[in-house]
């Protein structure tokens, strides 16, 4: 009886199969495959399409509320991902943005800056440091995106580092990314570009027209048309984009 047993038994382990190489390789292949999927799925914010909508607690004017990107359908926004408070680069962009608030709101836009940051996180700073490179500190709400959840769909957030990467979004009235700025930590950004960008996209929508290499208000701008194909030479001289 004892021999039936393990002959049952040695029977039993002779079932089970190992996947060989190629089914490994098979499956190794799909799983790499189903992860790739999965990361570019949620990355959904693209030039010329709709900006992903989204719901963040934010610090903004010495308070705590919550802020939807659509409630601001209607207006240019510029969405403003950094990487974090009390660093290095972070202060000095948060600051050129509030020093141009006033000038950037005269142009029609709101401001959103987002990191991964709490929102008590971002009222100490503002205390602390803000407030003291710039009069009256930030006055924009600064947004929080724990686990970089809205990062993710705007495919800014760095798994590795925990952190929004530096990102600018520039939205239009109709909620449409008209620009995405993406750049690492260690380069801040250029807040007079953002606004020669403003003020070039809101005169595209007005007139119809397309702005040349470093357009500026007053500068020549081009009409697209089968007589101007390949005769730009005629209109328009390097000298115009400085």
């Amino acid at each position: 009886m004892a021999g039936n047993v393990r002959k049952k038994r040695s029977q039993r382990v002779t079932r089970v199969r190992r996947p060989t190489g190629a089914t490994l390789r098979s499956r190794s292949l799909r799983s790499t495959s189903d992860s790739a999927t999965r990361k570019e799925a949620e990355v959904t914010a693209r030039v010329g399409r709709p900006a992903p909508d989204f719901e963040a607690s934010a610090y903004v004017n010495g308070g705590f509320k919550n802020v939807k990107l659509s409630d601001y359908k209607g207006k240019w926004v510029v969405l403003f991902f950094y990487p974090g408070d009390f660093t290095f680069v972070c202060p000095t962009e948060l600051a050129a943005l509030a020093l141009k608030h006033k000038e950037l709101k005269a142009l029609g836009m709101q401001v959103l800056a987002m990191s991964v940051d709490s929102r008590f996180v971002h009222k100490a700073w503002q205390e602390e440091e803000l407030s003291k490179m710039v009069p009256g500190g930030v006055r924009f709400p600064m947004l929080t995106d724990p686990g970089g959840c809205i990062g993710k769909m705007y495919g800014v957030y760095d798994e590795d580092a925990g952190t929004d990467v530096r990102g600018r979004f520039l939205i239009d009235p109709d909620g449409i990314i008209q620009s995405i700025e993406v750049l690492s930590p260690s380069v801040g950004r250029n807040v007079m570009e953002l606004m020669r960008q403003v003020r070039a996209f809101q005169h595209v929508r007005k007139s119809g027209e397309v702005t040349p290499s470093g357009w500026q208000p007053g500068k020549r701008t081009l009409k697209p048309s089968a007589a101007l194909a390949g005769k730009v030479a005629k209109v328009w001289k390097t000298d115009m984009a400085f």
